[in-house]
């Protein structure tokens, strides 16, 4: 019986053109009815099908095991949040580059919250009547050049290629239809095929509605922005060649492979 996930939405690039697609029998149905393997694309991130985003936010310590895991004695009372260009994005199964010089560069496996129409003073009790689906972002940080906690400078968290994002983005009601909502998610990443974190989004600090209430109080989210809700405990330093794969419950597994940046 045919199976198709309507629900996982994706971008690639197939036979040099962009198309969208979702998910058939283990395969990616284009949008022109053709389906093909997973290894015969390029994949992209899977945000342009909603709109592209115009801004992008970005929690640090949303997790309590985290902020403790980086010494904070106590987590932060409101979100701290930073904001970030879409060119730090990259696709499932690309390359991130890590500067040859710096001694710590870590992943940070995130849940990643795309808005599907405009929110301006969103009650939280609402606040998921806005989203418009979910994907599994990777949100790589280099602490050599942290100057500041609370606002990481550019060459720490908005850098290209450090950003992958996806495979897919799935459907906001069918997440809430399987699990109620996304706050009880499995988190886990491997570094080479050994658990290096594992979390739950139950446990972020500050909760989805809770952040889509927060930001729209005196910000304008608009369709295809992009919410980094934060990362458990568990980071470690990445080298190139390692392959990295950061996987939330029933939204999705992304792989990254660390390259050597040139020169």
């Amino acid at each position: 019986m045919t199976q198709h996930h309507a629900y996982k939405h994706a971008r690639v690039v197939y036979q040099g053109h962009t198309v969208d697609a979702t998910e058939q029998d283990g395969q990616l149905l284009l949008a022109d009815g053709r389906l093909v393997a997973f290894d015969q694309v390029q994949w992209l991130p899977p945000l342009a099908p909603v709109a592209r985003p115009r801004t992008v936010i970005a929690l640090g310590l949303n997790y309590a095991d985290h902020a403790k895991e980086l010494a904070f004695k106590e987590p932060p009372k409101e979100p701290l949040a930073f904001v970030k260009g879409e060119a730090s994005f990259i696709g499932h199964q690309q390359l991130t580059l890590r500067p040859g010089d710096v001694q710590f560069m870590h992943y940070e496996c995130e849940l990643a919250v795309v808005i599907g129409r405009t929110a301006r003073r969103v009650k939280k009790e609402d606040a998921y009547d806005y989203v418009r689906g979910y994907t599994v972002a990777n949100d790589y940080a280099i602490r050599d050049y942290l100057e500041n906690w609370y606002r990481p400078n550019l060459r720490v968290k908005n850098r290209d290629t450090c950003t992958p994002i996806g495979p897919w983005l799935i459907d906001a009601a069918h997440v809430h239809a399987e699990y109620g909502d996304p706050m009880n998610l499995a988190l886990q990443t491997t570094v080479n095929g050994q658990v290096t974190q594992s979390g739950n989004t139950r446990d972020m600090i500050f909760d989805v509605p809770t952040l889509i209430a927060y930001f729209s109080r005196f910000m304008t989210l608009n369709p295809g922005d992009v919410i980094l809700t934060g990362t458990p405990d568990g980071v470690v330093d990445c080298q190139p060649g390692d392959v990295i794969v950061t996987e939330i419950e029933g939204i999705g597994t992304l792989t990254n492979t660390i390259a050597l940046a040139p020169r």
